[in-house]
């Protein structure tokens, strides 16, 4: 490859597993890399022009970024992306997929919309709402989240109907946006993460729960395997990518009896779980998108 490419990691923490990944493998390629905390830019806008000023000074020329947003700085994060946007550079996330994706209602409305298989899912607009809404659902138990929340935090399980009326008005304390959704029992404690770069799936595993626990998020104590997916998965997960307007995503498939249902399109996915499960370079692969964007027919060198 002749040309190289100055390339910005925005993420707040340059030692995270996946930050460091995607670091070495740009640089491995050549590239000039960087990581840029996100929270310390700040956005200047005036007329006919946009910019964007780290540590008080103008930001230096990049030829793209790759955004790794936290969910907690959403709204700062995708304001940020999007000035890089305004100012004519790629980047693998863009800042409306990102606020689509992280609204958890939002991303399955679109994707059921279009015929993507999703769990039976409500939207309540107040507790009582909520509380006759759960009759709509197959159950007990029944799956009740917050609409903003990550690594499986936010989702809990109720084994009765009461129990789960202690937890929505709980949850109404907190003030946030709740989601009562169904059951699927033939997938308890398991599913499946599929990671697509492009038009691609580059990965994929399943997790599954320690003990009672019925999420199987690694960053809760699941366990993971490598798995191979049936092509009915694997076109659903890349559909589901592709009507988030996405580039990279993991994809949270639980294998149902009616079919693959998607729980959930991740627009900046941890890397670390499934790298060192697969043992494949997802991050190369990341790096080799870019490459394909801005430097195409020399991708491969």
């Amino acid at each position: 490859m002749n040309k190289k490419l100055q390339i910005a990691i925005l993420s707040r923490g340059p030692s995270l597993y996946s930050t460091r990944s995607l670091y070495l493998a740009g640089v491995s390629r050549g590239h000039r890399m960087m990581v840029v905390d996100h929270m310390r830019c700040n956005l200047v806008v005036e007329s006919g022009k946009s910019s964007v000023l780290y540590y008080g000074n103008r930001f230096a020329d990049v030829s793209a970024i790759i955004p790794r947003i936290g969910a907690s700085v959403t709204a700062h994060g995708s304001a940020v992306i999007r000035q890089f946007e305004l100012m004519g550079k790629y980047t693998t996330l863009t800042s409306s997929a990102l606020l689509l994706a992280r609204n958890k209602f939002s991303c399955l409305q679109v994707l059921a919309a279009n015929g993507v298989g999703v769990p039976k899912t409500l939207l309540p607009t107040s507790n009582t709402m909520a509380y006759h809404s759960l009759d709509h659902l197959k159950g007990p138990p029944y799956i009740i989240k917050m609409a903003r929340g990550t690594h499986g935090m936010g989702v809990l399980k109720a084994t009765n109907k009461a129990d789960a009326v202690h937890l929505l008005d709980s949850l109404h304390e907190l003030k946030g946006m709740v989601v009562l959704q169904e059951y699927i029992r033939e997938s308890s404690g398991r599913d499946v993460r599929i990671i697509v770069v492009g038009d691609e799936v580059v990965a994929t595993m399943e997790r599954k729960s320690e003990g009672d626990d019925f999420r199987s998020n690694l960053h809760l104590g699941g366990s993971s395997r490598v798995i191979q997916i049936s092509q009915e998965e694997e076109k659903t997960a890349i559909r589901a990518v592709k009507l988030m307007g996405l580039e990279v995503a993991g994809v949270d498939i639980l294998q149902s009896n009616r079919g693959p249902l998607v729980l959930e399109v991740n627009a900046s996915p941890g890397l670390e779980g499934i790298e060192k499960t697969t043992g494949i370079d997802i991050s190369s692969k990341i790096i080799e998108l870019v490459e394909k964007k801005l430097l195409p027919g020399e991708s491969k060198g």
